[in-house]
């Protein structure tokens, strides 16, 4: 759900660069606009790998505990960040009803909570990689 919401983040602010003009100009020509694209996009592709990995080795039969753990905690904070990017990419229109940006911040922000905190995600992979529960 995150990548997907990342990736609607991501359609929606691209065709809103290129259609809103500054300056004489399309937004999607400005350099920082550009950057932001990249850094959401590349974000996106990573949180999708590592989901990938995760069912990957899921499908195989393999235990993928911390691995699933890494790519929803990865995952869901990423959408936040690529949502708060896209809010600034639209700027003030944002945060309004009339564009669907302000609804994907608040989904990806909620999907940080539920099947365990990214802090709890952040625990599993720890005792994973250290045999050592945090939690006594």
């Amino acid at each position: 759900m995150a990548v997907g919401i990342a990736q609607a983040a991501i359609d929606a602010s691209i065709a809103y660069a290129k259609d809103r003009h500054q300056f004489g100009r399309p937004i999607a020509s400005f350099q920082l606009i550009q950057e932001m694209l990249y850094e959401m996009v590349l974000e996106t592709e990573s949180a999708r790998l590592l989901t990938y990995r995760a069912m990957d080795l899921q499908d195989k039969g393999q235990d993928s505990t911390w691995q699933a753990a890494m790519a929803k905690g990865f995952a869901t904070e990423m959408a936040v960040r690529v949502t708060s990017k896209a809010i600034e990419i639209h700027g003030a229109l944002g945060l309004t009803e009339g564009y669907p940006i302000e609804r994907y911040f608040r989904d990806a922000r909620s999907l940080t909570i539920p099947d365990g905190t990214t802090e709890i995600q952040k625990l599993v992979v720890g005792r994973r990689l250290t045999g050592i529960s945090a939690i006594n």
